[in-house]
């Protein structure tokens, strides 16, 4: 059981392959905006490269790197409370009342929390290139709102 703060939770999942492509990716963006900046000075084409230039397109590629590691911040964490999903910058916490089910439509790159209404909302932690580990989080998932989902709701 992972616990968070004073918050229990039965089961957290994250992104393996993504997260591992999208760190390889920011690497790789940093050495090249970094060896772009030493290759400005190499051979004059009638621009002038100061250092602030070279700076700052070092700069540039660490803030490149950094947008795409925002999404390795994905998460899905459930427990009595209900289900928290962080897709990004924002972590909303779910209540059990509010959640129909979790589904994994075919040919979907990642799972979805169903919601009243037609909602959904898309859990990018449980991703389709995970293979056996986004089966075994969905059977954790489908456990866990079985065990907490009020069972006397009515659906409209």
């Amino acid at each position: 059981m992972a616990r968070s703060g004073s918050q229990q939770w039965d089961l957290e999942v994250r992104p393996r392959l993504m997260r591992i492509g999208l760190w390889s990716a920011a690497i790789l963006i940093v050495a090249i905006h970094v060896v772009v900046s030493f290759l400005l000075t190499v051979r004059s084409s009638g621009v002038i490269f100061r250092t602030y230039d070279r700076v700052a397109v070092v700069v540039l590629g660490i803030i490149v790197a950094g947008s795409l590691l925002v999404w390795t911040r994905a998460r899905v964490r459930a427990g009595e409370s209900g289900v928290s999903v962080r897709n990004g910058l924002g972590d909303r916490l779910i209540p059990w009342s509010q959640v129909l089910g979790v589904s994994f439509p075919p040919g979907k790159r990642w799972a979805r929390l169903e919601l009243p209404d037609d909602e959904y909302i898309p859990l990018v932690a449980i991703q389709s290139a995970d293979k056996e580990a986004a089966v075994a989080a969905m059977r954790a998932l489908r456990e866990l709102v079985a065990r907490y989902r009020p069972a006397s709701r009515e659906q409209t």
